[in-house]
């Protein structure tokens, strides 16, 4: 799953053999934002201990849960890019605005 929250941007896993998932993100701060704010459960962060993402922690899918949980009645805003740069800078933003508009080839799929 990944997921773009005003906090950070996630890809979150459960890899074989294991009970946990596996929250993998691109940035430290991601994984620091997101402990400090929703996640005190989340393990201390791993660096370049993966493939696809430098930084990783740990958490039950329980306490997962109810952080998504904290982060959905968080929402409070009109337009999620905006927010983004308000809390996270202008160049955050355009990163996510760039994905945002890449997933726009799925309307195109629609059409077909």
């Amino acid at each position: 799953m990944w997921i773009f929250t005003t906090c950070g941007f996630f890809s979150i896993v459960q890899k074989p053999n294991t009970t946990h998932l596996t929250v993998r993100s691109r940035a430290r701060l991601d994984l620091d934002h997101l402990r400090t704010q929703y996640l005190p459960e989340l393990s201390a962060t791993v660096a370049n201990a993966g493939t696809d993402y430098p930084y990783r922690a740990t958490v039950s899918h329980e306490a997962f849960a109810k952080a998504l949980s904290r982060i959905a009645r968080d929402i409070d805003y009109g337009n999620f890019k905006d927010e983004v740069a308000a809390r996270m800078g202008h160049e955050r933003a355009s990163v996510y605005g760039r994905i945002w508009s890449a997933l726009l080839d799925l309307e195109q799929e629609d059409a077909t």
